[in-house]
């Protein structure tokens, strides 16, 4: 179609909404999954710290005992 069709051409012959622009959508849907993943990061890194803070003390009090 040259551009003089184009301009006479109903809209379901040119196809979809011309001029809709979605340039930098594959930016944003990473962006957000990349903070979603820092967030569950940080979930799991607390987690961890406090498992790990938990098992050193009862390790330490264990062998306090055993050195009693």
């Amino acid at each position: 179609m040259t551009s003089r069709d184009m301009a006479v051409a109903p809209r379901a012959i040119r196809g979809p909404i011309e001029g809709r622009n979605e340039r930098g959508e594959g930016v944003i849907s990473t962006a957000i999954a990349v903070l979603i993943i820092a967030f569950l990061g940080v979930a799991m890194w607390a987690g961890f710290n406090s498992i790990f803070s938990d098992a050193a003390q009862t390790t330490r009090d264990q062998v306090q005992l055993i050195g009693r």
